[in-house]
């Protein structure tokens, strides 16, 4: 049962009906050691990739605790918070909804039953074939609704119920009898009383690292997670292997042949910069993806300035292979985030300022080399043109270190749908139109990938080029508000989860 201070016990669940659920997931086994605090310090470092809600599960053996809440991980945790977290193993998850709206309910870790206890689960990708494992749930493990009764409408939760619904093997093995059904992008940790597990989709679509610490092992979306423990990186958790790990070392079983597709995003703005990904640095990445930018458009220009953070490395790189000066043209607010006051009207309309404020004195005259990392709908280049020239800049270059956004990406970044993409349907020079530029360059496609020195087999660029390696379903079996739809036509339909004949 969930109490004001977030805090979940497994020993309700059996009976509970009550409510509880790209992103980032972090797991620790390590007998010892504060693993609670370990977890912690883990989602901090992994709080860019999702800023809505933070949790985390521990075990001493017995029993599992999850805390979660909306919110970031600092707002979410505290001291007191961390301290009724005790056990040797524990798995931490911030979260960006891509699947499920963004409420308590869908918060992660999510909770199920097993044959011996309990399965805590924190999830980072998107499923395609969520549809469907809600019908293998229905049709195999009826009773195994927890989550999706108590209002998750997460793909997340799908996994949970499909972990949590044979009851008569171990969570290991329905695990590797689960792990070949999932389609799509998925990174996930879990965890009984006693193992920790981690799994990783057949194409390796997002990161997902293993590191070692003198008395445990750590498992995270980014390098820069294990860092910031003091875990070691041992290597990747390759596409398509389960790992455990309990008393007696670490197993890895292998669900799935390898087929590489990394996301090439990741190097252009989801990762952090002091992470590696598959043997390459990221921030490395940007800067040689700002050098290309440079010697692909060139312009004359007085200054070069990123729009922080993201567009710092690549205009290091623009002004490096350039020559023009790099410079500081903008200030960013580091303290706005995700936040839950909307702002009035009147400070709206100031837009783009609540993140950035032009330095007047150093821009005023100059002709602007702007680089920035992509161009989603155009609202945030559009509102920067448009502030720059008002602070006196004489001519405002923009440079784009990826190539035009034009799809959709359907595993584990929420961007708009196409017809929101601004440059969907649009020439370079009509986009340039539309943001108020003098000018527009956008990374090529081969400059790109070559920055990321990665061959190009082993790359998911769908979001660049529509073609997807992992196949999409028919509209109305995927969406983020797939199960929300799902679910509503069932109640108007008078039907419940897990008791298809009941009548409301």
């Amino acid at each position: 049962m969930a109490g004001g201070d977030g805090r979940l016990s497994h020993e309700l669940l059996p009976g509970e009906k009550g409510p509880q659920d790209a992103c980032g997931v972090f797991g620790v086994w390590a007998p010892g050691e504060e693993v609670a605090k370990l977890a912690y310090f883990g989602i901090y470092a992994l709080q860019h990739r999702g800023q809505e809600s933070a949790g985390i599960a521990t075990s001493d053996g017995s029993k599992i605790l999850v805390y979660k809440d909306m919110g970031l991980v600092s707002q979410v945790f505290n001291e007191s918070a961390l301290n009724t977290l005790v056990g040797h193993l524990a798995i931490g998850h911030t979260r960006y909804s891509t699947t499920g709206s963004s409420s308590w309910q869908n918060a992660q870790p999510t909770l199920g039953r097993t044959a011996a206890g309990t399965v805590a689960l924190g999830h980072n990708g998107n499923l395609t074939n969520t549809a469907e494992l809600l019908g293998l749930v229905r049709e195999l493990h009826p009773e195994s609704d927890g989550e999706l009764a108590r209002g998750n409408t997460t793909d997340t939760a799908v996994i949970t119920a499909l972990l949590s619904g044979d009851l008569d093997h171990t969570l290991e093995a329905t695990a590797l009898d689960v792990l070949p059904k999932l389609r799509g992008a998925f990174c996930l940790v879990f965890m009984d009383e006693s193992t920790l597990y981690a799994a990783r989709d057949p194409q390796g679509v997002r990161p997902l690292v293993l590191g070692r610490l003198e008395r445990g092992w750590v498992v995270a979306s980014e390098t820069a997670a294990l860092d910031i423990v003091g875990a070691s990186f041992v290597r990747e958790v390759e596409p398509g292997e389960l790992i455990a790990i309990d008393e007696n070392g670490l197993r890895s079983r292998q669900f799935a042949a390898p087929k590489r597709a990394g996301c090439v995003f990741e190097y252009v703005y989801l990762a952090r910069p002091d992470t590696t990904i598959a043997g390459r640095g990221v921030y490395e990445s940007r800067v040689e993806m700002g050098r290309t930018l440079a010697k692909e458009y060139p312009v004359e220009a007085d200054l070069v300035i990123p729009t922080p953070d993201s567009g710092t490395p690549a205009a290091i790189g623009y002004a490096e292979a350039s020559g023009i000066p790099y410079g500081q043209g903008l200030v960013k607010n580091a303290y706005v985030g995700r936040t839950f006051i909307q702002p009035s009207q009147t400070i709206r309309q100031r837009g783009i300022k609540l993140k950035l404020n032009p330095l007047r004195e150093v821009i005023r005259g100059k002709r602007l080399v702007v680089v920035d990392d992509s161009i989603v709908r155009g609202n945030t280049q559009r509102a920067l043109v448009a502030m720059l020239r008002e602070a006196g800049a004489a001519e405002v270059h923009v440079r784009i270190s990826s190539p035009p956004i034009t799809w959709p990406c359907f595993y584990g970044i929420d961007f708009a749908s196409r017809a929101e993409l601004l440059a969907t349907g649009l020439e370079v020079d009509e986009v340039r139109q539309a943001i108020g530029a003098d000018s527009l360059g956008y990374l090529s496609l081969d400059g790109m990938i070559a920055a990321t020195r990665q061959p190009r087999s082993s790359l998911c660029t769908a979001c660049f080029t529509g073609k997807y390696p992992i196949p999409i379903p028919e509209e109305r079996l995927i969406g983020k508000n797939l199960l929300e739809r799902e679910f509503a036509a069932e109640e108007f339909a008078g039907t419940v989860f897990g008791d298809p004949g009941r009548q409301e």
